[in-house]
């Protein structure tokens, strides 16, 4: 995302190529869209010069996709479903109980089961960054391999703008990492972003976007870093401790700080 511009460019579900970030990029600088997903993105970033199709499979992932299978597939994403047999296919269980009666907060949160996060340090590998050049420009970006054990064809929150990233030139910037699957429907980098248009800290602003997310879902977790246009920044996390990394022009190696949830 271009913060000067506001120009976004993201792809999503996109296989065979390597490099995702410059894929998205590649969307802003040379289309007039959005968002390219699936084959297709393949298809266009292939075009635009990068290489592939490739096979992304490496011996560790393989390995690691053996031994899901032999532990019945299991963890997963389902919910409210019965399968055939330990993976899959997976069929809808019949929820007409939950229809019946009186549509009152109880019954609704009953038909909601407690989520136990997939999310952890060992099996996550979103990396979120904000830049801001020498002319007070600012650029996010959010590149991501998704949530390991996904549903095929999920999308998590990296090409969402707003949810994985977000900056303007006339604030700031945030970067978000987590549960993707739950921090895209509060957008908190676009919520942290305009708490410091309002006059909020970084510091509070990335506290209250998360805590927004976390009444909502208490197994919820994630993290964002906000950064404002002077410089200023700082890290709200929530179900782990998070880290997050600086550097300016005059330090002559990164300064990496701790956030405690």
């Amino acid at each position: 995302m271009n913060g000067a511009t506001m120009e976004v460019g993201a792809v999503a579900a996109m296989r065979y190529v390597k490099d995702g970030i410059k894929a998205a990029r590649l969307v802003m600088q040379h289309t007039g869209h959005t968002l390219l997903v699936g084959e297709q993105a393949s298809a266009f970033a292939i075009s635009m010069g990068l290489p592939g199709p490739t096979n992304l499979s490496s011996s560790e992932s393989v390995q690691k996709w053996s031994k899901w299978k032999e532990n019945r597939c299991q963890p997963n994403f389902w919910k409210n479903i019965v399968p055939v047999d330990s993976c899959g296919p997976y069929h809808p269980k019949d929820i007409a109980e939950l229809g019946r009666g009186t549509c009152s907060s109880a019954n609704l949160m009953a038909a909601v089961e407690s989520r136990s996060s997939h999310i952890g340090l060992h099996n996550h590998d979103t990396i979120s960054m904000a830049v801001i050049d020498k002319e007070g420009h600012i650029a996010v970006g959010t590149s991501t391999n998704g949530a390991t054990y996904k549903i095929p064809g999920r999308v998590g929150d990296g090409p969402i703008a707003g949810s994985s990233s977000y900056a303007d030139d006339e604030v700031g910037a945030c970067g978000a990492t987590g549960d993707g699957d739950i921090m895209m429907r509060f957008l908190p980098c676009y919520q942290v972003v305009e708490s410091m248009r309002l006059g909020m800290e970084p510091k509070l602003a990335a506290q209250d976007a998360i805590k927004r997310i976390a009444r909502k879902f208490p197994d919820f977790v994630g993290a964002v870093f906000a950064i404002n246009k002077n410089g200023l920044h700082a890290g709200a996390c929530h179900g782990w401790t998070f880290q997050y990394s600086v550097r300016s022009p005059e330090m002559e190696d990164v300064e990496v700080f701790t956030v405690f949830p």
